[in-house]
């Protein structure tokens, strides 16, 4: 906009302002559904519509979802638009075979019950598009097309009866399709438009002398719209609607073709945009801790990862299905986004502690054991720990170091237990990736409210005169039993046991123990004449799966008061770590995979199964977008990739005793291949491209490391509220910062977050103008809702006012009014619009204390702008 003539700017404003021209989605990107997560998702729809307010004013505020390009679409994000005050949205890549009972049904449009928790108001009308988002064939007058153009010149070239024939048979064909007299036909494709001048003046003649017939009889009528509008009209119509439930995965173009190798491709970049999203969620809530609002350079800083984040939720960029050049293009972007906004961070913690020199340094490559900051050996080190999560919680943290004695304290000067543990050898031998300056980790457990500070020396046993318990303990390699008898590693609370083999082959915990073992394969990815195969988008395994783990793992184990480490070495490019904290209910996988050896000329795509003894019937569970549950069920077909599904947090298994969850730290494929089964897709190297668009093989040849988080549990429904809480400790887990002080170091933070109840989390709290905040808050039960008063954390934060908003944050609650689509079976005439199902919160705070005891339903968001009052700048 801003490189436009003024001129220019003033004509799109007065466009937009009298309703001429209207956006479609407005979100900072045309995001992905699979891969993506929830709160990214409302973050970047809240940086876009933020843009369009401030830019154009309210009225540009789009009314429909456009997820045009979309491999499949998500229940969560269906859920999310509602929540925007959305009337509907239209999409076009849906499950080729569904799409076409639809068409023939009349089902292609249709009401999206987009939550088992909520009420109607997370329900949404959605359109499935006729012809992909194309123009109808021949009807393509871009200069990137070979279309003829209408010519109505006199002479042998006019076409125009021609055209005029074409397209009123393909409305009428149309027709056949949809319920409603009014049809909406995109006029446009990708790329389309540079020269648009050519676009419009055919379009015009087509309108002229489409709408010229009706004189003849004709009873079709075109004219220019949006999508807003159509909705409108089919609203007026007061007709009925089919009714959707779950989502549209998996996606699938041909009978071979599932797009569900994307929900893995690329992990490591997938990986750095969920620990970028992990550092915005940190910094957001340290600057808006710290009061920065006024501070242009930290905000501008902040913006500058808001916007980089939110480009990655793009569907060719989380995806992993952008060429490798661009790929390289995003992870220079988002470096230099997370560099700027360390600085706000930076900022934060120096107004916030006595350290106004510290450093304050984060290390981004702890995933593989590296932070420069720590590099020769740590001597008056402080570490402040961030905990993004609204209540207190005990997280173990693990810093790399060099070998030696370390003594921790925390900030009131206590002797913290702390172990000494070596990486695993495999990690070591990586010297293109990391320095081998550490290869050890020191491990202890950090409590954590808000803000915390630890104290990291080196120190000498002998000459500083220390007790036992003062400084670090070495771990202990565990001898390895006779042959034949397994081998059990156990704490308080786990049980693990391993085969003579070297795999693991059952589980003890929370009071329940069963058979499970683990085991790492891979799908083979051939070029077989015109056989569908495997590339970025698409998985199509020529085989039901490889055991890549030979016949035995060799196994070296640590043994240690606060971790107990098993290191398993399957081939040179496959080991991984399974690690039991003291004191923690759950099993950490940690796996290390690559380069795939690809010397047979075989692309792969790696999984991690583990199996188990629960009869799970055919059903299994996954998450949509990191949120709500779906019900899924293995469908009796003979390939792998069409029961596969996208898990971005957890995917669970469970009979009417026992119940087994996998916890993920990136997007991921996964599925129930068989009874008792989970499995998740790891990795993938791949040798051909799959012709979906990207036009090169996703021949990744980066060495990946990743988590996996297990817990056994009995099938107790209460047992899964913990389960939420513990899927967002892994998704945001304790932020670490880095300073060298020895000094004691106080931290003030006033908002009183232990005011809210358990459950209640704080979802955002970022600056959003100078004097406000965003604030949106989460009921993380999905069984019950909760009643608490709101004031005591508000007049923590300074505020003097609060006013609820949309989801977004960009639009007033209170005036929310969506279209409501009547469902098959619906008797009556009248129009109908669905608002908020409570009383917008909008008060100053010196009103009565009530006025700020709020319900929040099951699983519900709410969110809020609040006013503080001026800021110490």
């Amino acid at each position: 906009m801003s490189l436009n003539t003024p001129k220019m700017q003033d004509t799109v404003r007065k466009l937009v302002k009298e309703g001429r021209l209207q956006f479609a989605g407005g979100a900072w990107t045309a995001n992905d559904e699979a891969a993506v997560h929830y709160q990214s998702v409302i973050d970047q729809f809240t940086l876009g519509l933020q843009f369009l307010s401030e830019t154009f004013d309210k009225c540009a505020r789009p009314r429909v979802g456009w997820q045009i390009d979309a491999f499949g679409h998500s229940q969560e994000f269906a859920s999310i638009l509602t929540q925007m005050g959305y009337d509907g949205q239209f999409f076009a890549r849906v499950d080729f075979k569904e799409k076409k009972e639809r068409m023939n049904k009349l089902l292609a449009e249709m009401i999206w019950q987009a939550s088992e928790s909520q009420d109607e108001r997370s329900e949404i009308f959605s359109s499935i598009l006729y012809n992909h988002y194309s123009p109808p064939p021949g009807f393509c007058f871009d200069i990137l097309c070979t279309d003829d153009p209408i010519v109505d010149e006199d002479s042998g070239l006019n076409n125009v009866e021609d055209k005029v024939d074409v397209f009123i048979e393909y409305i009428i064909n149309m027709s056949e399709h949809y319920r409603a007299t009014d049809l909406l036909v995109p006029m446009g494709d990708d790329f389309h438009y540079m020269v648009a001048a050519r676009n419009f003046k055919n379009m015009d003649k087509l309108i002229k002398y489409v709408n010229a017939r009706q004189a003849n009889g004709s009873l079709v009528n075109i004219f220019y719209s949006t999508p807003a509008c159509y909705l409108q009209a089919l609203h007026r119509a007061r007709l009925t609607w089919p009714t959707k439930r779950e989502d549209f995965f998996p996606y699938f173009d041909n009978s071979d073709s599932y797009w569900t190798g994307y929900f893995t491709s690329r992990p490591t970049f997938k990986y750095f945009v969920r620990l970028s999203d992990h550092f915005l969620q940190a910094a957001k809530q340290l600057a808006a801790l710290s009061e920065l609002h006024n501070i242009p350079q930290a905000m501008n800083n902040l913006n500058e990862l808001k916007q980089g984040v939110g480009v990655m939720q793009h569907h060719d960029a989380i995806t992993g299905t952008c060429k490798q050049h661009v790929l390289n293009d995003y992870s220079r972007m988002l470096s230099s986004a997370l560099n700027s906004a360390e600085t706000t961070a930076k900022m934060a913690l120096q107004k916030l502690t006595q350290l106004k020199r510290g450093e304050f340094a984060s290390c981004l490559q702890l995933n593989i054991s590296l932070c420069e900051f720590t590099q020769k050996k740590p001597n008056n080190l402080v570490v402040t720990i961030f905990n993004p999560l609204t209540r207190a919680i005990k997280q173990y943290v693990r810093i790399p170091v060099p070998y030696g004695s370390y003594m921790v304290k925390d900030n009131e000067g206590k002797f913290i237990k702390s172990q000494l543990v070596p990486l695993p050898e495999e990690l070591i031998a990586l010297k293109d990736l990391r320095p081998n300056l550490t290869q050890h980790e020191l491990v202890f457990e950090a409590k954590v409210e808000k803000l915390s500070h630890y104290h990291i020396k080196n120190v000498n046993r002998d000459s500083d005169n220390l007790v036992l318990g003062d400084c670090s303990v070495d771990s202990e390699v565990m001898p390895l039993n006779k042959e034949g008898e397994d081998q059990v590693v156990q704490n308080s609370l786990v049980k693990l046991f391993f085969n003579n083999y070297g795999f693991l082959t059952k589980v003890e915990m929370n009071g329940v123990s069963a058979n499970v073992s683990q085991s790492f394969l891979y799908y083979e990815a051939i070029k077989e004449g015109k056989q569908q195969t495997s590339g970025a988008y698409i998985s199509a395994p020529s085989t039901p799966g490889a055991d890549v783990s030979a016949l035995k793992a060799d196994l070296t184990i640590y043994n240690g008061t606060l971790v107990k480490e098993i290191h398993q070495h399957f081939n040179n490019w496959i080991s991984q770590v399974i690690r039991i904290y003291e004191g923690v209910n759950l099993v950490e996988f940690e796996w290390l995979i690559g380069p795939i050896p690809v010397d047979d000329g075989i692309g792969k795509e790696v999984i991690t199964r583990f199996t188990s003894e629960i009869r799970n019937h055919d059903v299994f569970y996954t998450d949509s977008n990191g949120r709500e549950m779906i019900n899924r069920t293995r469908k009796n077909r003979t390939g792998i990739p069409d029961n596969y599904y996208p898990i971005t947090g957890r995917i669970v298994l469970e009979d009417d005793r026992k119940r087994l969850t996998l916890f993920n730290d990136r997007a991921q494929g996964g599925s129930s291949s068989a009874e008792g089964i989970l499995e998740l897709m790891l990795h993938r190297r791949l040798l051909h491209d799959d012709l979906r668009g990207l036009g090169e093989p996703l021949n990744e040849t980066t060495v990946a490391r990743g988590k996996i988080y297990m817990v056994l549990n009995s099938s107790d429904k209460d047992k899964v509220v913990d389960e939420r809480l513990l899927q967002q400790e892994i998704h945001l887990p304790v932020w670490l910062f880095f300073s060298r002080s020895f000094q004691n170091t106080n931290s003030t933070v006033n908002a009183n977050f232990s005011s809210l109840p358990r459950g209640i989390e704080v979802l955002t709290l970022e600056p959003f103008t100078n004097r406000e905040s965003l604030l949106r808050l989460e009921n993380m039960f999905d069984q019950s809702s909760v009643t608490f008063n709101l004031k005591p954390f508000l007049k923590s934060l300074k505020v003097v006012k609060i006013r609820e908003t949309t989801i977004d944050g960009n639009m007033s609650l209170k005036d929310m009014k969506r279209l409501k689509f009547q469902k098959d079976g619906y008797i009556g005439t009248n129009l109908e619009y669905l608002t908020a199902n409570h009383k917008p919160l909008e008060e100053k705070l010196k009103t009565n204390n009530k006025k700020f005891e709020i319900t929040m339903e099951r699983m519900e968001i709410r969110t809020f702008i609040i006013t503080h009052k001026n800021f110490d700048v």
